[in-house]
């Protein structure tokens, strides 16, 4: 008998309602705070860096934020929007159409918006070898299969490009678990990644020496409610272990009760502890076993020649 496939654990991301979060949040009529936050801090560790890409990758532009940012540290650079999904696609070309309007006499010159979503091709102006950057903010948490994402972001480099990106840690909303599992509700949120396995699935993606940060930040709300309305616009449980059912007004009435008890600090604030993961890794020549016979795509021989390597 052919076995079962084995049963995800309760706090790992269900890929249909996480796309049921995305095209929710694709209706917000503006990104959220904290992701816009997030990015600033990300963009400061361009700092450090030494290349400069001619291309770069804004995956997941309109939730993930950060192009502005990324833009005036390398003006010259060529943006390409890589969407997870239509939805967030089409938001994206309506920001990118309404920042290069044209003069009325200049109408007739029809400009296409370099967005796509996931599993598009790339428009014919995209460079053969890919991008130089791909700048993934606050998109980590946000993925079902993280290896897999990893592997995309990867393909679409050029050698020597480098990945940042940035995602939720394991400390977020501990106090928000912590009062759920006193009531013995199932927890309110995914297992977010942590810093030391996001730098090994790094490294199995393909990218050469990871560079992984992580930062606790403390944020606060006058009341519950305010606090759980930020909170939908960072997105919501999408962990297979989440109540299935629709919640009562009632339910609803007990957890801002208990919020407003168990939250709030000497200051009179509900506090939330939030943790920010970020990493930075670049994409390096390919290695190529020597055997006997060596096999090697066309791809990796044409990266292999344009940066003058030798199979390692």
């Amino acid at each position: 008998m052919p076995s079962e496939a084995p049963r995800p654990e309760p706090v790992a991301p269900q890929p249909a309602a996480l796309n049921r979060q995305i095209s929710r949040l694709a209706a917000l009529p503006q990104p959220a705070w904290l992701h816009e936050e997030v990015g600033r801090r990300l963009a400061d560790k361009l700092d450090a860096i030494r290349l400069t890409p001619k291309d770069w990758v804004d995956w997941g532009a309109f939730l993930g934020t950060g192009a502005d940012l990324v833009a005036q540290r390398y003006p010259q650079a060529r943006r390409w929007v890589l969407e997870p999904t239509e939805a967030l696609a089409e938001r994206s070309r309506q920001i990118w159409v309404a920042g290069h309007a044209r003069p009325w006499w200049q109408a007739w010159k029809k400009s296409t918006p370099p967005v796509v979503s996931q599993g598009q091709p790339w428009p014919d102006a995209w460079p053969a070898d890919g991008a130089g950057l791909l700048w993934a903010n606050m998109a980590l948490h946000a993925q079902a299969d993280l290896d897999g994402a990893l592997k995309a972001w990867h393909g679409a480099l050029t050698i020597n490009g480098f990945l940042m990106c940035s995602g939720l840690g394991p400390d977020t909303a501990r106090e928000l678990r912590a009062v759920y599992r006193e009531l013995g509700w199932p927890l309110p949120t995914i297992n977010f990644i942590d810093m030391h396995d996001l730098g090994d699935a790094m490294v199995k993606a393909g990218f050469l020496d990871p560079v992984m940060d992580m930062e606790r930040l403390t944020l606060t709300w006058a009341d519950a409610t305010s606090m759980l309305a930020e909170l939908r616009t960072w997105g919501g449980n999408v962990a297979w272990g989440r109540f299935a059912g629709l919640r009562t007004p009632r339910w609803r009435g007990r957890l801002i009760e208990v919020l407003n008890q168990h939250l709030r600090g000497p200051d009179g604030r509900l506090r939330l502890t939030v943790e920010v993961v970020y990493g930075h890794a670049i994409k390096p020549l390919p290695k190529v076993p020597l055997a006997e016979e060596t096999r090697v795509s066309l791809g990796d021989m044409k990266r292999l020649i344009k940066a003058g390597g030798k199979p390692g």
